[in-house]
């Protein structure tokens, strides 16, 4: 059996119960040694088998598994934050499943979460903000032309920017030709909940001139958005006035 399993955004402690005691019983561990902190591998078996996908390719990986399957035992595939997020599983389930290796997916925390709680921020304010965007700069890989970070940028709802951090010229311009303007609220967040956690507050006006002042290059998130700020609603939902299936409002 194949367990995906979430390693979360970096501190060891913030993986779930369920994924730690998958790699505590797993006779195999494949691990995304570029981004997964190594110290999670210490809850592994002595006799436990390591492999660094980042040195391997998708068919590597899949042989890798196809080989520990035979033996018999499990098998961990362990992720950086959640295996949803830019982690391409779909392509390792889909091999699976042709080759007829059962496996599952154990969630785990994205580090676009752990950049929230870094910064004590609120993606979903009341009157600012009630919708996430989550995506990339189009780089390496392209992203879809409707899906351009400018064409997102539109909506002016809270964003949180992955594997751009060697992009930020390109992201902060993208920004601003959105709904964004050059002092709206930014941030940028190196290794979050990692030991060697970096905040940089900004707005989108010193995006990359803040990011670079830092030596920020990689590993880190950019968010974007009024959530940043200081203004808000007061929520509906403890509002002694308003009207809950558990409460009658006064």
């Amino acid at each position: 059996m194949v367990h995906f399993v979430g390693a979360g955004p970096g501190a060891p402690d913030l993986i779930t119960l369920r994924g730690a005691e998958l790699l505590k019983n797993a006779g195999a561990i494949i691990y995304a040694g570029s981004l997964v902190n190594p110290a999670l591998l210490a809850l592994a078996r002595e006799d436990c088998r390591i492999y660094n996908s980042a040195e391997m390719t998708l068919e590597q990986v899949i042989e890798a598994i196809r080989k520990e399957n035979g033996r018999g035992g499990d098998i961990v595939r362990l992720h950086t934050g959640d295996p949803c997020l830019y982690g391409a599983v779909r392509e390792q389930m889909d091999a699976l499943d042709a080759l007829g290796i059962p496996w599952d997916d154990t969630p785990g925390v994205s580090s676009f979460c752990g950049a929230a709680a870094a910064l004590g921020a609120e993606y979903t304010l009341p009157g600012v903000s009630q919708s996430v965007i989550i995506t990339r700069m189009a780089g390496r890989t392209p992203v879809p032309d409707a899906e351009r970070l400018e064409n997102l940028a539109r909506h002016g709802a809270s964003m949180a920017i992955f594997l751009s951090a060697g992009m930020l010229e390109e992201v902060q311009t993208a920004l601003l030709s959105g709904a964004y303007s050059a002092d709206s609220p930014a941030a940028i967040v190196y290794k979050a909940t990692w030991p060697e956690e970096k905040i940089v507050r900004c707005t989108v006006g010193t995006l990359a001139h803040s990011g670079g002042l830092a030596g920020i290059r990689k590993t880190a998130i950019i968010l974007v958005g009024g959530f940043l700020s200081g203004g808000y609603d007061r929520s509906k939902l403890y509002d002694p006035a308003f009207t809950t299936e558990f409460r009658k409002g006064t």
